[in-house]
């Protein structure tokens, strides 16, 4: 029985105490520590007996008690505590003393002078709550007595001495804490004039001195003032004033150094401090607010930025209605995390966004695919992200069904069978042949090539030729350059006997294409094409190796076909990565391999322009022609990038003001002269433009439908050459096999539509429509309508021969037409 009351009560104590933090003056030693229950980091103060005395103890036990009684964001959070005869432990929050963190932070001198700004801030409104509220008077303001936690909040401590007694000072029992007792101690006749704050300002001012200087030794020192900052030296010779009547109370002193100029009043306590009363703000103040934030956080240390503004971000979007202006910050913040932090504070905010009706979210969203695709695991990005994000397909915008289109080159990797080789394909098949925006129909091609690599080995031989080649087939002239690249780029995964029956035939269409931009690109194609033809000719044991690359899902396999069979090719057009498993990190707006909307987007309900290559195109540029370099690097070259922070309300500076009356054959020959040799990204920016002159955040989840100005896709003939479409064209089989389910952007005439292939399902490729066999037979109305046809195209040309003619000079970019 004896033993229960004997057993030592530090053995029950509900804290595993770990390694000590460097701590002095003070009768403290700390250490960090856990909880035992839950792992909760905590601080543990511990204080022991010596030399056989109580007074350490009894002081120790003093400011354990005064602790507990209270409660404010500027002072030390009091957690748990054991007391017996021997030692005092004493538990907080997490924290580092003040020099210690001083001295081991390595911060840059602007983030220093701002955290210490806001430190300084919060120990002065820690002394306003004790000596205007608690009527307390701290007695033992000093560095040893300030803490910092790892959100970088300052936090004061040390109130062993705390008293609501003003006319008697406290004996400290550590000799080197004398050096901070105000020279009203020592001059008994000054006492008359003093102030219940007048002790601890004294104390502030030496504060303010040690954090600038290190430990205070001598109080002569407190005259130095060459390393403070100018906009403090005022209050601080205030503080240190021998007068304790003239020396400012604690809220006074913020109300000053809140000034404008003033040490505080900067960046990082403006976003602190409205953080703190966000929930007080109205919604146009929260909007203001997070919009300013992202160019702010370049100002604020980082360990700020994700310990204390991060977590408000979060609840903030969560739980206020200030939309998608969040999301900048947001992701801002979130480079800075490891993956683990990242997928658990970020994640799964971002994961919920994606099912939000808010059309200028999901647009920062898709803009940000790059960076948030590393952080998701495939059975998140298949169960959760991919439904939600397959809605944009089908999106009214323009702008959204494009990043849409691109964030597929992020997520490709991740896809499983159905999603990818299935949903992809059948949205990728409706957006090429029936989109109404070129640069749509552009972009899918390019994203076509750029997946081909991850998609089944099977499902890629029979929709990579059919797909291409229509996009060969396309009005738009970027368009067709887009079709021929990918054929390039994705040479290995076709077998000889398609490379001579179908791509090589269609390829010869376009050596006489109208656009020499075009006819260029197809001729160093061919000649690749023709050069790995010949080498088989030349050794037909090669053309086994081949078709076992053919088959092969790895995209490794390529490395034979650029080694031997089209060197010509590679050399100019792409440089491969073999590796394949990840997309190009880095996004480059002058070597763009696709056509972007507009380099720079502010909103998403302005009207696109069309990218139609017909009479009346005011917007649309072709490649240069003089430019020898052009589409060179094509498996590299990345997406143009999009303006992220969306504020930007001026029209892109890379759009060209054509008159309507201007043909798209002279719209290329007005650039014709441009050559800067960055192939997609600066030449061609006008392909796809979709010029927005609004605020993306002002959109909501209202429905925007693009007004067209153009007929659609659908009412070209896309066979100009008067041939039918291949009997087993992998995308007409999706779109007409599909589109009951799948819905379209816009719909084919009804004079030219085929009939319903309700039946007919996207597997059964070598089953021919009734229009299809049809066609091939040939009939006299439609003769009729090619040889008009015809006839119109060659009056075209020459129209725009005779206007070529007619110009004294190529048009140079900037100039306006008289």
């Amino acid at each position: 029985m004896w033993s229960l009351f004997s057993r030592d009560p530090t053995s029950s104590f509900g804290y595993e105490i770990g390694e000590a933090v460097e701590h002095t003056r003070s009768i403290w030693k700390i250490h960090r520590g856990k909880k035992k229950q839950n792992g909760d980091e905590v601080s543990v103060f511990i204080c022991e007996g010596r030399d056989g005395t109580s007074a350490q103890l009894d002081v120790a036990k003093a400011a354990v008690k005064r602790l507990k009684t209270l409660r404010h964001p500027c002072i030390l959070t009091y957690v748990d505590s054991l007391e017996n005869d021997k030692l005092v432990y004493l538990v907080t929050e997490p924290v580092t003393p003040l020099l210690t963190w001083l001295k081991d932070s390595a911060l840059s001198p602007s983030h220093r002078t701002n955290a210490v700004s806001w430190g300084l801030l919060q120990v002065t409104k820690g002394l306003s709550f004790l000596n205007n509220d608690g009527k307390l008077i701290h007695y033992n303001v000093c560095g040893s007595s300030v803490f910092v936690t790892p959100g970088g909040e300052w936090k004061l401590g040390g109130v062993e001495y705390a008293s609501s007694d003003s006319s008697m000072f406290p004996v400290k029992v550590l000799p080197e804490l004398e050096i901070y007792n105000p020279p009203e101690k020592i001059n008994p006749s000054k006492m008359r004039t003093t102030t219940m704050w007048a002790a601890d300002m004294w104390g502030l001012g030496c504060l303010i001195w040690e954090v600038f200087n290190g430990n205070l030794d001598e109080s002569f020192s407190l005259k130095n003032t060459q390393k403070l900052p100018k906009s403090l030296i005022e209050t601080y010779t205030k503080l240190v004033g021998a007068n304790p009547g003239t020396r400012p109370n604690p809220r006074d002193v913020v109300e000053d150094l809140r000034k404008p100029g003033q040490f505080f009043r900067n960046d990082l306590i403006e976003t602190l401090l409205f953080l703190e009363e966000i929930h007080l703000k109205d919604a146009n103040e929260k909007h203001k607010f997070f919009a300013s934030l992202t160019p702010k956080l370049e100002n604020i240390p980082n360990y700020i930025a994700t310990n204390k503004i991060l977590p408000t971000v979060i609840s903030a979007h969560e739980f206020s209605n200030v939309g998608s202006v969040v999301l900048s910050p947001l992701f801002k913040i979130g480079k800075l995390l490891d993956e683990v932090e990242y997928q658990r504070q970020i994640l799964p905010t971002v994961v919920k966004l994606f099912s939000s009706s808010d059309r200028a979210t999901r647009l920062k969203l898709l803009q940000q695919m790059e960076s948030l695709v590393e952080y998701m695991d495939p059975k998140t990005v298949n169960d959760q992200v991919f439904p939600q994000l397959a809605t944009g397909f089908s999106d009214s915008n323009p702008t959204i069904r494009e990043q849409t289109v691109k964030s597929i080159m992020y997520l490709a990797s991740k896809l499983n069978y159905n999603n990818l080789n299935i949903e992809v394909l059948k949205h990728f098949a409706r957006l090429q042949s029936k989109d109404e925006q070129g640069g749509i129909r552009t972009n899918t091609t390019v994203c076509l090539g750029k997946v081909a690599q991850f998609l089944h080995p099977d499902i890629r031989q029979k929709c990579l030729t059919s797909a291409f080649t229509r996009a060969m087939r396309d009005p738009f002239p970027p368009a067709r350059i887009a079709g021929i690249m990918a054929i390039a780029a994705t040479q290995q995964y076709y077998p000889l006997q398609e490379v001579v029956s179908k791509i090589l035939p269609s390829l010869c269409q376009l050596t006489l294409d109208p656009e020499k931009s075009v006819r260029d690109a197809v001729f160093r194609v061919l000649k690749g094409f023709l050069s790995k033809v010949e080498k088989v000719s030349e050794d037909p044991s090669l053309k086994e190796v081949m078709e076992a690359e053919v088959k092969s899902a790895s995209s490794s396999s390529q490395s034979t076909w650029t080694g031997w069979a089209v060197g010509a090719i590679t050399s100019k057009f792409y440089k491969t990565s073999v590796s394949g498993a990840q997309p190009q990190k880095q996004i480059s707006t002058s070597s763009s391999g696709t056509v972007t909307p507009s380099t720079k987007t502010s909103s998403l309900n302005s009207t696109p322009s069309q990218g139609r290559a017909s009479s009346n195109t005011p917007n649309s540029a072709a490649p240069n022609e003089d430019d020898k370099s052009d589409y060179e690097d094509w498996e590299n070259s990345e997406w143009q990038s999009m303006q992220d922070d969306g504020l930007d309300t001026k029209p892109s500076q890379s759009m060209m003001s054509v008159p309507k009356s201007t043909t798209v054959s002279e719209a290329l020959a007005d650039v014709g002269d441009m050559d800067d040799g960055d192939g997609w990204g600066d030449d061609n920016e006008e392909w796809g433009s979709l010029e927005d002159t609004q605020h993306v955040d002002s959109l909501g989840g209202g429905e925007l439908e693009p007004e067209p100005k153009f007929k659609s896709t659908a009412a070209y003939n896309w066979d100009s050459a008067g041939q039918a479409e291949d009997s087993d064209d992998f995308f007409s089989s999706l779109v007409s096999g599909n589109e009951g389910r799948m819905g379209t952007v816009s719909q084919r005439p009804a004079t030219i539509s085929p009939p319903s292939t309700a039946g007919r399902g996207w597997d059964d490729w070598d089953v021919k429509s009734p229009t299809e066999s049809s066609s091939t037979g040939g009939n006299g109305k439609g003769d009729e309508q090619r040889r008009q046809r015809e006839e119109k195209r060659l009056q075209r040309q020459k129209e725009i021969e005779a206007k070529r003619a007619a110009r004294a000079g190529p048009m140079k970019l900037g100039a306006k037409k008289i």
